[in-house]
């Protein structure tokens, strides 16, 4: 099966990195798999160079809906099937399929934000739709007329799915003891961490304020991890709320797996989501999650047990969900952390969701008679 993979830019978002994983395992399973993006370059790119993505843009144009020849591109890569990952390539998903009618095209739902019109007239005019969350689906059925059927639910796959860095013993590795003395935390620091773009709607601002009303005799340390516009942002109000000795600005890890062996409960609040992939890995390492209440959160963990979905700008209440994590018994930690990863490993398990991708293709594109 000819597969193309269609996204803007391989910038350091998830589903970026979800393109990547399931380019590289389409082409596992022995399919001619190809990434095609609109613009050339971006953080991942680094990782993705094995395979050798194609790029619309000869030069970056800094223009994310830029797809310069993409039909005649396409045409000529004559795909049996064309999986658009992102709201940019979603909104070409509509004109794709009436390109290459042969060609089953199917359009992503993975986000949060209000959908460009564009985007709301290629939900119509495709093969078929994939949402990473039942939320996802439902905000299809409700909100834009989709049939049920031609809905999907195929979760995000796990991308560092590497067990908890810890010696057999259960203590921290060499190591991430290494990683929390760089930056000043002791043995009873929590660390209290999360993994994202800095953009406005992943709302690192409101994680710093809610910091800033832990009390003060908790020895805590708040990082962040990640690049983009809103990180400048986030370090003034760091200063302003006097917390630059507690909080952390990390930049883009191409691979956060120590952060996550090293951290001690993950913190989201983000106000626009589908699934989080930052919550998924999270659990599969161990840690257990606070959140706000965004679009499918309450799918990425076991709610009440290994993780808390808190009604948007509730900071009282998500304040209460974290006390009790910082004085959990060793005990309890080792039982929610085990549930956690037993839950993430199986429902994100990456080759279970490759084979859904490749089950759903192989109906929709049925061999010709």
């Amino acid at each position: 099966m000819k597969i193309l993979l269609v996204q803007d830019r391989l910038r350091s978002g998830g589903t970026e990195r979800q393109s990547i994983l399931l380019t590289r395992a389409f082409r596992a399973a022995g399919h001619e798999a190809t990434l095609l993006t609109f613009r050339p370059g971006g953080a991942l790119a680094p990782t993705a160079a094995a395979l050798a993505p194609r790029a619309l843009q000869s030069f970056d144009c800094h223009l994310d809906w830029f797809a310069p020849n993409l039909l005649n591109t396409v045409r000529r890569l004559a795909p049996n099937l064309i999986l658009c990952m992102g709201r940019m390539a979603n909104c070409y998903a509509g004109s794709l399929q009436r390109a290459c009618p042969a060609a089953a095209v199917i359009a992503t739902m993975r986000t949060g934000k209000k959908l460009p019109w564009l985007f709301r007239r290629s939900l119509r005019r495709v093969r078929h739709i994939v949402s990473n969350s039942h939320d996802a689906r439902d905000t299809l059925v409700s909100a834009h007329g989709i049939a049920p059927g031609k809905i999907t639910v195929i979760h995000n796959s796990l991308v560092f799915p590497a067990l908890t860095d810890v010696d057999g013993d259960g203590a921290p590795s060499p190591r991430v003891s290494a990683l929390r003395t760089a930056h000043h935390a002791t043995p009873a620091t929590t660390i209290l961490l999360n993994v994202a773009m800095f953009r406005p709607e992943k709302n690192q601002r409101e994680l710093i304020t809610l910091a800033a009303a832990l009390p003060g005799e908790l020895d805590w340390q708040l990082w962040l991890a990640g690049e983009g516009p809103a990180r400048t942002a986030c370090e003034r109000l760091t200063a302003e709320l006097k917390l630059t000795s507690r909080v952390r600005f990390l930049g883009f890890h191409r691979d956060p797996t120590p952060l996550y062996a090293a951290a001690d409960i993950a913190v989201h609040a983000s106000t626009s989501e589908s699934l989080s992939n930052f919550l998924i890995e999270a659990q599969a390492h161990g840690l257990p999650a606070v959140a706000y209440a965004a679009q499918g959160i309450a799918e990425c963990f076991l709610p009440a047990r290994t993780g808390w979905a808190i009604p948007p700008g509730d900071r009282t209440a998500f304040l209460t969900a974290l006390m009790p994590l910082f004085v959990a018994s060793p005990s309890e930690r080792a039982a929610r952390a085990t549930a956690a990863r037993t839950y993430a490993r199986a429902t994100f398990d990456p080759t279970r969701q490759v084979t859904a991708y490749l089950d759903l293709f192989t109906k929709l594109t049925p061999p010709a008679s």
